[in-house]
């Protein structure tokens, strides 16, 4: 006997005897139908071109980019503003003989969703919705999923049916069910002996602060002697991170020659994956416009892109500056409900759970990514080994010229980025993560419990968890430009956070020595220690190496009378190679056309250097007294001066309405081209928005070059800026898809 299949039927025969369904499934009633009877069910196309709800030529453009792209026929027409949401619902109930609810109308049981259980449901993207009798009515997006997810339903469920909801309503239940659950999930994601929070780190705080209070009283007890020890401290500090770099910027130009007689870059692989990308922010309300601006930039195809704009739920402004703007489908935001703790890594957590691609990224919410970014983050991960699970860009600023400080900050992360952290990648040591730009294999991601939501250096510490599991990060030439920094106050709170992160993740990653060694063997053992330690004292002993100057010029120095002559000398000597070491590969960082201008600069990082000694003391207080705490970096002090116009563009202006049986002469050289097929689509607004066509007299049309006067606004959807406030149709030289 052929297996049964349980379907939700139109019946005109009486209901079968058995509980009364909700009134929203009034109606059908479920029945168990064989297979054998069950007629094939047609695809969703032919559905929606029965309907009249989508046109043949975009439906063909939609099956064309369904076979080299991971997604769904449906998702396409939506992100493209080919369908109507609602046209689409009808259709999938019509192809899967099911029923849609309104979530927000008819909320579901929560009961429900604790024996499914949250997990299953994320992962899924389904909710359990009403209990009928022994029957679980359970809700999705994703009717050609079902099946395979009643496999994996825990037991105890009993009989499940199907109803469909779309996802963001289903993603929306979830948030309203347990958003608070979920929110303290975010904060302890990281297993407890790989985070900073708990008693081990409120112990790794004392011994800090002991031996800070025994460095003082020795000061005061012998204070020659303690500044001798201090004097050889920094020294040892000094030969080591002046290896570090030296290897670190010899391995980077290695590669970059190696590069130059490389064959040409991978190819992308045969299905485009979905890539998601989330964007905290919090109180950003005023750089809103620019953030969606430079997103509506990205050459992605817009259905394989999922951009999570991530805000804390109390955070009003900004909340109701995103309400100001329409934002297109691969846009959202998730709201992260209030806790006790506010960081960025927690809000990435939370957000995590939402995701839909299998590689997920971050970006700032001042940060202008090339357009080309993730293109080339999912050309590198198709072609990169399984335990390459991280990607780094390279982070820049615009308008490096407001000052001196924005000038010197901009030659420090162009050595940080251009030349050590390539070299770190390539020698196979640790590298510590920027706060964007990265991309993710998700599976991964989660695997490791994403980020510490306690620690302030989210980045970095998350650099050093994927080294001690086994997994690599590399560096991609792809650029993100950033707003600099330009008041000494904003800079030394935004430093000293970055410090008081190392220092903690330092702290947490040497509970047990033993252990790390073991994990990561001993050479990135070792690169740790002078990334981590090494980098944070020699910050804090600053003052005392650029002592030994006075013996380069031949002054006497201090401790001349406390140290041996040779040593004094010596130490003088490997300060001047240190600073030769520090300048060559500052030059090799500002090597680019972009950076050229910053060479004559390049002497002047001797006076920005003792600005990161200034905030490593506040670093080390913060540590001790509040080291959750999260400085917040203010944005939108550095205008984009160096941000290029918008182009001028070559529209058709005053279009005429052509019904498909119709063709007009376009061109005077009296050549027949074929007709739109039917309707006008303005690229400008969504499906739903667009008006009905008019009723116009056949006319040629005009040709017109249209430039804007002044910057204005881009237009979501459309890939015009505003060109012209009459409708417009935009020559494209090709279709995606064909």
């Amino acid at each position: 006997m052929p297996p049964h299949h349980l379907r939700l039927i139109e019946t005109t025969a009486p209901a079968l005897p058995g509980p009364a369904l909700p009134s929203a499934l009034k109606g059908p009633v479920f029945r168990s139908v064989p297979a054998a009877l069950v007629p094939a069910r047609r695809p969703l196309g032919q559905v929606l071109l029965d309907m009249k709800a989508v046109e043949p030529g975009n439906l063909l453009r939609a099956l064309a980019l369904r076979d080299r792209q991971d997604i769904r026929l449906g998702e396409i027409l939506l992100t493209r503003g080919w369908v109507r949401e609602a046209d689409l619902m009808a259709a999938l109930c019509q192809q899967w003989q099911a029923r849609q609810v309104d979530l927000v109308a008819n909320p579901p049981d929560p009961r429900l969703l604790d024996r499914l259980g949250l997990d299953f449901c994320l992962l899924h993207s389904v909710l359990p919705w009403r209990q009928t009798g022994n029957v679980t009515v359970i809700a999705t997006a994703c009717p050609d999923t079902f099946e395979r997810m009643r496999d994996a339903l825990p037991g105890g469920i009993g009989k499940v049916a199907m109803v469909l909801a779309p996802a963001r309503d289903i993603q929306l239940a979830l948030v309203r069910a347990r958003g608070a659950a979920l929110a303290r999930r975010a904060e302890t994601r990281v297993a407890p002996e790989e985070s900073c929070r708990g008693p081990q780190g409120l112990r790794a705080r004392r011994i800090a602060t002991a031996g800070f209070a025994g460095l003082a009283l020795a000061a005061l007890a012998a204070p020659r002697a303690t500044l001798a020890a201090l004097s050889l401290w920094a020294i040892l500090t000094l030969v080591a991170t002046t290896f570090l770099k030296l290897a670190a910027g010899a391995a980077t130009v290695r590669a970059a020659l190696a590069r130059r007689h490389g064959g040409p870059p991978p190819a992308l692989p045969a299905k485009l994956p979905v890539v998601s990308m989330m964007v905290p922010l919090f109180r950003e309300d005023d750089i809103v416009p620019r953030l969606i601006e430079r997103l509506g930039r990205l050459d992605y195809p817009k259905g394989l892109l999922d951009i999570l704009l991530v805000v804390e739920a109390d955070d009003v402004a900004t909340r109701a500056a995103l309400a100001r703007h329409r934002l297109p489908r691969w846009m959202r935001v998730i709201a992260v409900p209030d806790g006790p703790l506010r960081t960025k890594p927690r809000a990435l957590n939370f957000a995590l759970d939402f995701c839909r691609g299998s590689i997920v990224g971050v970006w700032d919410a001042e940060d202008k990514p090339a357009p080309g970014q993730i293109t080339e983050a999912v050309r590198r991960f198709a072609a990169a080994p399984p335990d390459v699970a991280c990607l780094q860009g390279i982070l820049d600023f615009y308008d490096a010229r407001h000052n001196w400080l924005t000038r010197c900050f901009t030659i420090d992360y162009a050595v940080w980025f251009r030349a050590v952290l390539p070299g770190l990648a390539e020698l196979g040591l640790v590298v510590p993560l920027g706060g964007t730009t990265l991309f993710f294999r998700r599976e991964i991601l989660e695997e490791l419990g994403g980020w510490d939501a306690h620690n302030v250096t989210e980045d970095a510490d998350l650099g050093l968890r994927l080294a001690r599991h086994g997994y690599r990060t590399e560096l991609i030439r792809t650029v993100t430009e950033e707003e600099p920094n330009s008041r000494v106050l904003a800079w030394l709170r935004q430093r000293s956070r970055w410090q008081k992160g190392y220092a903690i993740t330092w702290a947490s990653h040497m509970r047990s020595p033993r252990r790390l060694w073991r994990d990561l063997g001993p050479k990135r053992f070792c690169g740790v220690q002078v990334i981590f330690l090494g980098g944070l004292t020699e910050a804090i002993l600053t003052p005392v190496l650029m002592s030994y100057w006075l013996v380069v010029l031949g002054l006497p120095h201090p401790f001349a009378g406390t140290l041996p002559a040779s040593v004094v000398t010596g130490a003088g000597f490997l300060f001047l190679a240190s600073e030769v070491v520090t300048l060559s590969i500052g030059l090799w960082g500002l090597s680019g056309p972009k950076h050229r201008h910053l060479i004559p600069w390049l002497p002047l990082m001797h006076f920005y250097g003792p600005l990161a000694s200034l905030s490593s003391y506040k670093a080390l207080w913060e540590w001790i007294t509040a080291p959750f705490y999260w400085d917040k970096t203010a944005h939108g002090v550095v205008s984009m001066a160096e941000e290029l116009p918008e182009p001028s563009v070559l529209v058709l202006t005053d279009p005429v309405w052509l019904p498909p049986s119709v063709v007009t002469p376009l061109f005077p050289t009296g050549l027949q081209r074929p007709p739109p097929a039917g309707r006008l689509h303005f690229s400008a607004l969504p499906a739903d928005l667009l008006p009905d066509p008019p009723t116009l007299p056949v006319a040629r049309p005009g040709l017109r070059l249209v430039t804007p006067a002044k910057p204005s606004p881009y237009v979501l959807g459309s890939t015009i800026a505003n060109a012209s406030l009459r409708p417009g149709i935009e020559f494209q030289t090709s279709f995606e898809g064909f």
